[in-house]
């Protein structure tokens, strides 16, 4: 049985207590999961010192497959180890190391030993496995120095803070709330089932009713709940459930608010780029105008119940988002099948505005808005470099190394979804994160290359 060895390092900035300390947080694991890897865990328990287990799944095609590992060699600031105990392969041994490199620097190493099943299947599947394993870690330590390392150049938080958060569990959720855990941070989930332990308080925002009995201190809450704007056709139901979800959660939330001992310091809310309308080439910044249509509607109609906070002592955000860029879910994870074939051409004429952003910069604009009482009002949450369709489309062509240069018309685009084509396609909207930039945040991922790269796990020759 052959025995392979995969290892790779990364060098960063900051102090190997803290680096190795982040890796103890809770949250770390999920941090680290690329976005086109279908992962779930099953059971944990100890962290990561010694005998302390976890239990996951990963889809690999149609298949899920069990992995139970436990931690040993456990070094405190230095290095633990995870030894597959069940699994898809014969032997999975991954030591975390932390190197330092004087007192403000370490290199970070992952180093793993393994072994596949025997036979021709394992010879055939190893340089798949080394592949798989590469992807992952350029991601993971991208992740993990960026995290680190822009934690410590400020803008973030100085204290730790109680965090209420609406949403969670959804496609921003999912990235904000492992980033603010890992950063020291405490979350308390809404959810609309039974709470499961403290972390979690019950709500139910169509019936206006929110349980934060036992929540304790809330220092800043994040609402970003609302029934998917893409799900299905804006039928006169949808479009009141759609409408509903947004203003009756934000609604529900500002008057729990105002029945705490103290209200929190700030309350930052999901709102949208659609409300600025389809504008053409106007350059749309914060201070633009809103604009026409049922998306331009719904974010008024979102943003006015936020302004009901502010009569409470308490400073609001409204991020108004573009494109969330990540194969996890939302609108690139519904084109991705059609690009990877080929078919991911611009939509219409191609030439509409297209602002984006990805999930990892969206959550840091959240987390720059807690620790920074500058921001307040709308806050444009896009990338630096807004695009024309047509170039999104070529970008991800390239990335994806397939043509992007078959068109959909119009007409077939409103055939296939209605009436959304015309704002959620087709419609135009310049946006530039001028508040953004204008109070100092630094994006990671500015342009779409290297952002797209990034969150498909791709590489781009040159």
């Amino acid at each position: 049985m052959t025995t392979h060895r995969f290892t790779r390092r990364i060098g960063i900035a900051r102090p190997a207590a803290e680096v190795f300390a982040w890796h103890e947080q809770p949250g770390a694991f999920e941090r680290l999961q690329p976005p086109w890897e279908q992962v779930e865990v099953i059971a944990r328990s100890g962290g990561v010192r010694d005998g302390a287990t976890v239990s996951l799944r990963t889809r690999v095609g149609p298949a899920w497959i069990r992995w139970d590992v436990v931690h040993g060699d456990y070094l405190a600031g230095r290095q633990f180890r995870d030894v597959l105990r069940r699994g898809p392969f014969k032997r999975w041994e991954h030591l975390h190391r932390v190197e330092p490199q004087g007192p403000d620097a370490c290199t970070l190493v992952d180093d793993i030993t393994y072994e596949l099943p025997g036979g021709a299947l394992g010879r055939l599947a190893e340089p798949m496995v080394r592949g798989r394993l590469a992807q992952m870690f350029a991601y993971r330590h991208a992740v993990t120095k960026a995290d680190l390392e822009g934690a410590a150049r400020g803008g973030a938080p100085r204290r730790a803070l109680r965090v209420l958060v609406s949403g969670a569990s959804g496609l921003v959720g999912r990235t904000l709330v492992p980033l603010l855990t890992t950063q020291g941070h405490t979350v308390v989930k809404l959810v609309r089932r039974a709470p499961a332990g403290p972390d979690e308080a019950g709500w139910d925002p169509l019936k206006g009713t929110v349980d934060l009995t036992g929540v304790g201190r809330i220092d800043a809450v994040v609402n970003l709940a609302g029934a998917g704007i893409a799900d299905g056709r804006w039928s006169v139901p949808r479009r009141r459930e759609i409408l509903e979800s947004r203003v009756s959660g934000t609604r529900t939330l500002v008057r729990a608010l105002a029945r705490l001992p103290e209200p929190p310091a700030v309350m930052i809310n999901a709102s949208a780029v659609g409300f600025y309308g389809d504008r053409g080439d106007e350059i749309l910044t914060e201070a633009s105008a809103g604009g026409r249509g049922f998306l331009a509607e719904v974010c008024s109609a979102w943003e006015a119940e936020l302004a009901a906070a502010t009569a409470l002592g308490v400073r609001t955000v409204a991020l108004r988002t573009g494109l969330v860029v990540t194969p996890a879910g939302g609108g690139l994870a519904r084109l991705l099948p059609l690009a990877a074939l080929g078919l991911g051409g611009p939509l219409g004429s191609g030439q509409q505005w297209l602002g984006w952003i990805t999930p990892d910069d969206l959550s840091g604009l959240i987390l720059a808005a807690m620790g920074d009482p500058r921001w307040s009002g709308p806050v444009n949450a896009v990338a630096p470099e807004v695009l024309r369709q047509r170039e999104f489309a070529r970008t991800l062509g390239k990335v994806l190394r397939r043509p992007a240069v078959l068109p959909a018309p119009a007409w077939a685009l409103r055939l296939a979804v209605g009436e959304m084509a015309n704002e959620l396609l087709l419609g135009s909207a310049r946006v530039e994160p001028a508040r953004a930039l204008a109070l100092g945040f630094a994006f990671r991922h500015g342009s779409l290359l290297p952002a797209l790269t990034h969150m498909l796990g791709r590489t781009i020759s040159t």
